[in-house]
């Protein structure tokens, strides 16, 4: 993945834009990674996977819950959140 300083990001956006429609663009600052630029393509597909993983998650729990297999809710959301 490039890379880019919030500095470099700044004074260099059209070359950053134009770098981002190929692959994601890490933005630093303070030299750690702080936010990714992708093209709206790929975000439209990481946001299809999660949607398709919420919903085999949702999926999983409605055939767990007919089987009679409840469960606690705060276990529930425990593993729900732990791939966002």
């Amino acid at each position: 993945m490039i890379s880019f300083t919030a500095n470099q990001a700044k004074t260099q956006f059209g070359e950053m834009i134009t770098k981002a429609q190929r692959e994601p663009i890490s933005i630093t600052k303070n030299g750690k990674p702080s936010v990714v630029v992708m093209s709206v393509e790929d975000y439209n597909e990481f946001e299809a996977l999660k949607l398709q993983s919420l919903r085999a998650k949702l999926a999983r729990s409605i055939s767990q819950a007919e089987a009679g297999q409840l469960h606690e809710g705060d276990q529930v959301f425990d593993e729900l959140m732990k791939d966002l």
